[in-house]
């Protein structure tokens, strides 16, 4: 320490002041490279409610729009690098100044990924929030996205066709002795596992966008993980199938399965799905069980949506604890 102190009290004054200087001269320099961001025309803005846009107005348009607003410490460098990059980013998962544009169903599943990511404290990000304390979304503010979201809370009864049709279809499938034909298996190569329906339920769950009642059914690796808990991470060979149905409501506000939606499957294999949080995702729609997505990158959606989930492994899934 004392040696250090010798070459500083020795070193001239007008060095550290040429330092300062020089310095502070590329400082200023760095703050004309600035990569440009832009705000495009608003093509295809969320038809919403007022409270329901105001609350993502404030806490995600920033980033996730056309219609940036920056505050003066994010114009900054590098504070500002650092942002555009976010921006550029943001928009090309999410962009609300397009997202109209969208068919209705892909539209309620992006919004319920929104709802979701923020209730779980993923969004905004939490280094953003620190800085711009006006961005978090209270208790309140989840409850009126949760509503809007929603469509069934005021919604009338189902009507009779629905509850015809799913019985038809459950009874079609009880009857039935012919042999299906092979299962074409996912864009990513992962094939169909038909024995899904032997394996123990673990939990099950709903969505409010598109009124879906779900199972989830684990394999016997993840059965066996449970019963140790062992599952943070889950072991290799642990396979999650996730079943969907309609949801139904009759006149009296209960609800029953309706027809068969689709079959999900989450399967962990850390080296062979390195690439994907090291986990397989597929997914089969419809009784005829066809395969999902156009080609491989459809898991692009799976990994950005378990991704908030990285804590518990990628997993949403929470096991139904019983009665001790």
């Amino acid at each position: 320490m004392s040696s250090i102190r010798r070459v500083l009290t020795r070193t001239p004054r007008y060095f550290w002041w040429s330092l300062f200087a020089s310095l502070t001269i590329i400082v200023i320099g760095l703050q004309f490279v600035r990569p440009a961001i832009k705000n495009p025309s608003v093509t295809a803005e969320l038809q919403a409610p007022i409270a329901v846009k105001e609350i993502l107005r404030n806490s995600c348009y920033d980033c996730h729009s056309n219609e940036t607003r920056l505050s003066w410490f994010d114009q900054v460098v590098p504070a500002y690098w650092l942002i555009a990059a976010d921006i550029r980013k943001a928009r090309s998962h999410l962009n609300f100044s397009e997202l109209a544009a969208m068919p209705e169903v892909q539209l309620k599943e992006v919004l319920f990924e929104v709802v979701n990511r923020i209730e779980l404290g993923d969004m905004p990000p939490r280094s953003y929030r620190l800085l711009h304390g006006d961005s978090k979304i209270s208790t309140d503010d989840l409850a009126v996205l949760k509503a809007y979201l929603n469509p069934y809370k005021q919604s009338s009864p189902s009507g009779a066709d629905k509850f015809t049709a799913a019985e038809a279809e459950l009874k079609a499938w009880l009857e039935s002795t012919k042999i299906r034909p092979p299962v074409k298996p996912a864009p990513n190569g992962i094939a169909f596992i038909p024995e899904y329906k032997d394996w123990e339920t673990i939990s099950s769950t709903e969505r409010l966008d598109n009124q879906t009642i779900r199972i989830v059914l684990g394999n016997d690796v993840a059965i066996g993980a449970l019963e140790a808990n062992q599952i943070n991470p889950w072991p290799d060979g642990t396979i999650f199938a996730k079943v969907a149905w309609d949801r139904l409501t009759d006149d009296k506000g209960q609800t029953q399965l309706g027809q068969f939606k689709q079959v999900e499957f989450m399967i962990k294999d850390s080296k062979n799905h390195a690439a994907t949080l090291g986990w397989g995702f597929a997914r089969w729609r419809g009784v005829d069980l066809k395969p999902f997505g156009q080609d491989g990158s459809f898991v692009k959606g799976c990994v950005g949506c378990h991704n908030q989930m990285r804590v518990n492994d990628y997993v949403f899934t929470q096991p139904i604890k019983g009665e001790k």
